[in-house]
């Protein structure tokens, strides 16, 4: 079964995108066709790009670089779980995305967006930007979730019906190009 990390890219304290993970991360569990793990940028707590190499040579010097590499390689999809910040992608997605190069080479991304009117839809678009750059494959479906807020009680995400469908297509999707892209990776 393909390996699928759930991404929550928000490190702000008070943030959306804990609850909103972990409600995709059950989803996608759900779901069948991927072994989740979700994974928490702000437990993994990496500091601003520090590695004195160029990450295409992999030639990592520090303990969190080496560990973020050994937590990234097995996948093979991501769904990044990302809000919208100025019009564009959080800080610590970019950074912990910057850190690797290899690791994130063909395999299939997702995005679970999330904000105000718009839902992240600026973000999605910057980050699909750069996960080109890294060998990898956006999906054009997603889950876009405007207005957020309004589906937050307690600190608990309840998704509606179109949530819930978004999310199974976007699987799907995944699932196919994991799959198809699986031969290409050493």
């Amino acid at each position: 079964m393909p390996k699928l990390a759930v991404i929550v890219a928000s490190t702000r304290p008070g943030r959306v995108g804990l609850p909103v993970g972990t409600w995709f991360h059950a989803f996608a569990q759900q779901h069948g066709k991927f072994e989740v793990t979700l994974v928490d940028l702000a437990a993994v707590n990496l500091p601003f790009l520090d590695e004195p190499n160029h990450p295409r040579l992999g030639l990592y010097t520090k303990d969190h670089t080496k560990a973020w590499s050994a937590t990234i390689a097995p996948f093979d999809a991501f769904v990044f779980v990302i809000p919208e910040y100025n019009y564009g992608a959080p800080p610590a997605l970019l950074n912990a995305l910057d850190y690797l190069f290899k690791e994130w080479h063909y395999k299939a991304a997702g995005f679970v967006s999330y904000g105000g009117p718009a839902g992240g839809s600026r973000s999605v678009a910057m980050t699909k930007q750069v996960v080109t750059a890294l060998k990898m494959m956006p999906m054009f479906e997603g889950v876009g979730i405007p207005l957020v807020v309004q589906h937050l009680e307690d600190g608990v995400f309840t998704p509606n019906e179109h949530h819930e469908r978004a999310a199974a297509l976007m699987l799907e999707e995944l699932a196919k190009w994991a799959g198809a892209l699986a031969p290409l990776r050493p």
